[in-house]
């Protein structure tokens, strides 16, 4: 469902009201967050309103999502956590978001994986595909995140940049994604594959990556994934 009458007319942004989230769920949401900051401003749609809000969350994300999971009662880490979402969601907002959102809903609709952790599992791999549609982009993420150094140059900090989504997701304790979905569901998980190919164009997404998919690209993109 999509209409102006699901937008709430006020939000309480209070990061208190994360301090009781297990790491498990830290790690996923926070990832999510990043994934929004990432996707926001590599966006095709992506413009000088969003660029800021967007990088802001990426930034503190990076310093700060490691130290929320580990201690959850680090009030300045979970602060900085629930203003990194809430950039991150206004900049998105606007910019949209790309292809990793575009193949975690069907994952989440067929395979009812949450959707901060469909999105985390599938965030390097698509990141990694999609580095030669803005390399630019890219490396200034790694830049804002402390990944890269400011002379850096752009294949260099796109590289440093899927490798630190990597170990992220590896200190974090989250999942390939042939885990999170189970051996026991692997022939389901490829009797699916293009199907879910299907959805996650349709669902008009990969339209805003900087890197156009195939149906078999985004096949491959899952299988890599897995």
């Amino acid at each position: 469902m999509i209409s102006p009458r699901l937008m709430p007319a006020l939000a309480i942004v209070d990061h208190e009201l994360s301090a009781s989230m297990p790491p498990a769920l830290t790690a996923a949401v926070g990832v999510d967050t990043l994934t929004h900051g990432i996707e926001a401003y590599v966006s095709s749609r992506a413009g000088p309103l969003t660029d800021p809000l967007a990088l802001s969350c990426v930034a503190l994300t990076a310093r700060h999502l490691e130290r929320a999971w580990h201690d959850g009662s680090d009030r300045v880490a979970r602060a900085a956590m629930m203003t990194a979402a809430c950039q991150g969601g206004m900049a998105f907002a606007n910019s949209s978001v790309a292809l990793v959102h575009g193949m975690s809903r069907p994952l989440g609709a067929l395979f009812h994986l949450p959707h901060g952790l469909a999105n985390a599992v599938l965030l390097p791999a698509v990141t990694r595909w999609s580095l030669p549609g803005a390399p630019a982009r890219y490396a200034e993420v790694a830049r804002v995140a402390g990944i890269a150094g400011q002379g850096a140059d752009d294949d260099d900090a796109g590289a440093r940049l899927v490798d630190w989504l990597e170990r992220l997701n590896f200190a974090l304790c989250l999942p390939r994604l042939g885990a999170c979905i189970g051996a026991d569901r692997s022939d389901a998980f490829a009797a699916m594959v293009e199907r879910m190919a299907d959805d996650a164009l349709a669902s008009g997404s990969p339209d805003n990556n900087p890197r156009q998919p195939s149906r078999e690209d985004i096949v491959e993109l899952y299988r890599r994934a897995w």
